[in-house]
């Protein structure tokens, strides 16, 4: 059996207890992890409002991502406020989803990027237009793993 002193530990030190009470409090206050997100969740939104506005896409293709950034920008409001699971499960899906959807241009393309025609498969690195949908696709998959794991987050916190 374990000897425990009466006496409180002097401020400063750390016992077990300590640390779990310490990382307990942490798990259940996601504040920068939800900040992280909401903040990628917005970058993209104004992303998309830019692309949209300077018509490089074409009317069809702006009237869309405006439409996708008036579903996406009150999601960021509420993640950075509240943290809600239900606009983090619409961020994630949404991000997976964008991921997928650009992911099939790049590859559709040839590897030419969102340019049309037939460019042989092996233009796949020279275009910036596949540098430039790589980079977006990595930014979609960091939203939605940040996303999945605040939600993982908060579920391990209400337990």
């Amino acid at each position: 059996m374990a000897a425990t002193s009466l006496t409180p530990a002097p401020a400063g030190s750390t016992t077990a207890a300590g640390r779990d009470r310490a990382l307990r409090v942490h798990a259940q206050r996601p504040g920068q992890h939800a900040r992280l997100v909401a903040i990628v969740t917005a970058v993209s939104c104004a992303a998309h409002v830019w692309l949209a506005v300077s018509g490089r896409h074409g009317t069809w293709l702006g009237v869309l991502m405006l439409a996708l950034t008036a579903v996406c920008a009150p999601c960021a409001v509420h993640i950075w406020r509240h943290s809600r699971v239900g606009a983090l499960h619409q961020v994630t899906i949404a991000a997976v989803a964008m991921a997928a959807l650009h992911a099939a241009l790049l590859l559709g393309a040839g590897g030419a990027g969102h340019a049309h025609g037939g460019q042989p498969p092996s233009s796949a690195g020279s275009g910036s237009g596949s540098t430039d949908l790589l980079l977006v696709i990595a930014l979609e998959l960091t939203t939605a793993v940040l996303a999945a794991t605040l939600v993982a987050r908060l579920r391990r916190s209400c337990r």
